[in-house]
């Protein structure tokens, strides 16, 4: 979804150790994925599809 929306994101490989940590520490969430936008953690692909139904996705990515 969000390459056909052209919007720029970073993926990041939590399968060490170190990385998932701060991952977690930062998002709460030990699932992946963990959508951030803006340092915002929003949750998961489930949140991320509910923001896009509910037609509040674009308006986060306009930021």
């Amino acid at each position: 979804m969000l390459d056909n929306k052209k919007v720029n994101y970073t993926e990041i490989n939590v399968s060490k150790p170190a990385v998932r940590a701060k991952m977690v520490a930062l998002t709460g969430g030990t699932t992946v994925p963990q959508i951030l936008i803006d340092n915002q953690a929003l949750g998961g692909c489930d949140e991320l599809y509910a923001l896009e139904r509910s037609g509040k996705l674009d308006k986060l990515l306009e930021k």
